[in-house]
């Protein structure tokens, strides 16, 4: 199984800059054939938000990821970078199997769950955030951050999804938890009664105060702070 190395001080202390927000907001990937691009993109149920042409030489299209405050453009003449060389663009999603089954629905090739091995750098498969090994299967203890699955556009742009259900912390503050989509909360709610039953189990007996609970628990698991018992 996959561990991950983390700067404790680094972890925990939030950002006190806060005198400019820097908001990532589009991704260039590299195509040949921008409408079977558009095709498939659009297969993906992504949000089409533009499709500019001027003449024959230039042409921009965006796509947003459903949930994301990212997008990605491409098309012809605005970027240098050769057709499929974008690897390692990141989907964090809060169910990796519910995101693979999304893809397989539309007739998207996608991998198997996998983890990493450990601290391995060297190896055939391609190099993404835990090295160079994949190891088949969800991670076994399914650690936040530690399980994938990954696909490929026409072009050999590379996607991988990430299954983040809590966040290290320091990255969201308690008083700020938000949801991206309505699946993304149906899952922390799932989440949320699961850890309830065992709760329930500890303490012998039904809990009155259960939306209060619930609603502890959510903020806690999203903020990466410890979680109630």
């Amino acid at each position: 199984m996959a561990t991950i190395e983390i700067d404790r001080d680094v972890a925990t202390k939030p950002s006190t800059s806060r005198s400019l927000d820097l908001k990532l907001e589009v991704v260039v990937i590299p195509v040949s054939d921008v409408d079977r691009a558009k095709a498939f993109y659009t297969r993906l149920g992504w949000r089409l938000d533009a499709d500019f042409v001027s003449g024959s030489e230039w042409r921009v299209i965006q796509f947003t990821p459903p949930g994301s405050a990212c997008s990605v453009i491409f098309g012809r003449n605005v970027t240098a970078a050769a057709p499929g060389s974008a690897r390692g663009l990141y989907l964090i999603v809060s169910d990796l199997e519910a995101a693979r089954q999304y893809l397989l629905d539309r007739g998207i090739a996608v991998s198997e769950p996998f983890h990493g091995a450990g601290d391995v750098h060297a190896g055939p498969d391609e190099p993404y955030l835990f090295g160079s090994v994949r190891v088949s299967g969800a991670d076994p203890e399914r650690g936040s951050y530690s399980s994938f699955a990954s696909f490929s556009d026409p072009d050999g742009n590379g996607w991988l999804f990430q299954e983040v259900t809590t966040r290290l912390p320091g990255r969201i503050t308690a008083d700020g938890t938000t949801f991206a989509s309505q699946s993304d909360l149906a899952a922390a709610l799932r989440r949320a009664s699961v850890a309830h039953g065992e709760h329930e189990t500890r303490i012998g007996g039904h809990d009155e105060n259960w939306a209060d609970w619930y609603a502890d628990y959510i903020v806690r698991e999203q903020a990466g702070l410890p979680l109630p018992s």
